[in-house]
């Protein structure tokens, strides 16, 4: 079973940048055994959703020809809890690219505030420097990630209302 850590994204700018809703609910189990009384997300999840939505960012711009996979967490900063109810805004810009790997840097706030800081670093492990042999299929980017773009009215520069 894959998780999906955001719910859509609002805007899109090809190689460049994008931003993620993730909504919290009760609804999500993991809520309701951390912490019994004072449900927060776990900050783990919020930097795979921070992941996620990098991750397909840093896809979509080699057209998703490439495994994408997070291969270092650079710098994660959390300022505040995310509690049930609240709309986490997930920012995520590419900093550097290149056929073996990608740098991103983002931001994740509620409203006004700021909850984290998290820089993150993408192996394109097709293009490691290993050897190794991977599967052809593109395992990380399953139609269900690539769904999250499908129906929109992304493109450069575009905004969804």
């Amino acid at each position: 079973m894959r998780w999906i850590w955001i719910d859509k994204f609002i805007e899109f700018n090809s190689g460049e940048s994008a931003v993620a809703v993730k909504n919290v609910t009760l609804a999500e189990e993991h809520l309701h055994d951390h912490f019994p009384g004072f449900p927060v997300m776990p900050e783990c999840l919020i930097i795979e959703a921070m992941a996620q939505t990098a991750g397909i960012l840093v896809g979509e711009a080699k057209k998703f020809a490439e495994k994408v996979i997070l291969a270092k967490i650079k710098k994660a900063v959390f300022h505040d809890y995310v509690r049930p109810g609240d709309s986490l805004r997930l920012s995520a810009k590419i900093e550097s690219i290149t056929d073996e790997a990608a740098g991103t840097a983002g931001t994740v706030t509620c409203g006004d505030k700021l909850i984290a800081e998290i820089d993150l670093m993408f192996s394109h492990i097709d293009q490691n420097l290993a050897g190794r042999e991977f599967p052809k299929e593109n395992f990380v980017f399953t139609d269900t990630f690539k769904s999250l773009l499908q129906g929109s009215a992304f493109g450069a520069g575009k905004e969804r209302e």
